[in-house]
């Protein structure tokens, strides 16, 4: 069986691990001059560690990662609302990885047979029955998987009733730092609106990330502006901004996600990872759950010489649709409760965080972490 892969993303190169490693031919096409990542660090939960580990690239990822000791959810003055206990979280569900988006695309790049991989390859059109035209002439493939992003050319072309991506209401900047020494192993912040998280990468560098409530398509503030917005949080949030080396080391967007699809199947056609299911970045599972995607889809269309490629498809958007889709909307509604302004909601918002019981929120995680590479939510 062949398949052929739009978008060479962390979602499309981890669909061409699992599938190459079943033994199917695999195609990648990137419309980028190369593959390569922009962006700064990402969390891996271990559900995604354990999708990565049957991918069989989970031991090269822990060793570009750092394991952060304590998380949790703070005031614009330093009072914890909610502390996590990382350890408890390893014991329970297995480790929590922090890594450059970089280093990530790297490690499954390398996975992938170089053959495989057609950087500079723009798609024109798709068809259901899994012909691709794009800017080199034509793919064929009994799969065709579109992991080409929010605003995914594939899900354009063939889903064309869906909605389209819908503004999450704030915008995001994200950053690292230089190098510094803390002893503050990080966390995120809630303030009126506003949101600042700060994370250790393994160099000693910091990912940083803030999320502030904008009208859709604001101009971004600057790093001058970020500064002056936060000077007056806990430390070390001043002090890391200050570490961030100019402003080309910010990145700024608006955040959406996508609304529900009826199906993340076509034909010969199948949406993995933003293209199916784009979320905002409050529980951290975009990536991850772009890999799990990944894992179960190769599962679904079994190896090579007894492909099941209608069924398989079938399988796959019914494992994975419910899943991925009730994360999408608890990430949402997370977002939307961080991002509360209104005095008196924002008492209510801390005051329930510092009330929660942990048995209460681990229950929420197990919910999301508690996967399984065997095909299993």
């Amino acid at each position: 069986m062949k398949a052929v892969v739009i978008g060479g993303g962390i979602g499309g190169l981890a669909s061409a691990v699992a599938l190459s490693r079943a033994g199917h031919e695999v195609e990648v096409l990137e419309q980028a001059p190369e593959f390569s990542e922009v962006g700064a660090g990402l969390s891996l939960w271990p559900n995604a560690v354990r999708a990565l580990d049957a991918l069989g690239v989970g031991n090269a990822v822990r060793a570009r990662s750092a394991t952060p000791r304590q998380g949790g959810i703070r005031d614009s003055a330093g009072r914890w609302l909610a502390r996590q206990d990382v350890a408890a979280i390893t014991r329970r569900f297995g480790p929590l990885l922090m890594v450059h988006r970089a280093d990530l695309l790297d490690v499954l790049h390398d996975a992938v047979p170089p053959a495989a991989l057609r950087a500079g390859t723009r798609v024109e059109d798709v068809t259901e029955d899994g012909l691709v035209r794009h800017s080199a002439g034509e793919s064929r493939g009994d799969v065709v998987i579109g992991a080409d992003g929010t605003n995914s050319t594939v899900r354009q072309r063939l889903w064309r009733s869906a909605a389209p991506p819908r503004y999450a209401g704030y915008v995001a900047y994200r950053m690292l730092t230089t190098p510094v020494d803390l002893a503050d192993e990080g966390g995120e912040t809630w303030g009126r609106g506003e949101r600042f998280g700060y994370v250790p990468l393994p160099d000693g560098r910091y990912y940083c990330f803030a999320a502030v409530t904008a009208p859709a398509g604001s101009a971004s503030e600057g790093l001058a502006e970020l500064r002056r917005r936060f000077a007056g949080w806990h430390p070390p949030i001043p002090e890391l901004l200050e570490a961030v080396p100019d402003e080309d080391a910010v990145l700024f967007h608006d955040l959406a996600d996508l609304p529900p699809l009826e199906s993340y199947v076509r034909g010969r056609v199948a949406l993995l990872g933003d293209a199916a299911h784009a979320m905002t970045p409050n529980l951290g599972q975009g990536a991850g759950q772009a890999i799990e995607d990944a894992v179960v889809l190769a599962q679904a269309l079994g190896t090579a010489g007894s492909p099941t490629t209608a069924g398989g498809l079938t399988a796959y958007d019914r494992l994975r649709r419910p899943r991925t889709q009730g994360i999408v909307e608890r990430s949402r509604m997370a977002g939307e409760v961080a991002q509360w302004s209104h005095p008196a909601a924002m008492r209510l918002r801390n005051t329930g965080l510092r009330l929660l019981p942990d048995r209460v929120f681990n229950a929420g995680l197990a919910q999301v972490l508690d996967w399984h590479p065997e095909g299993k939510a």
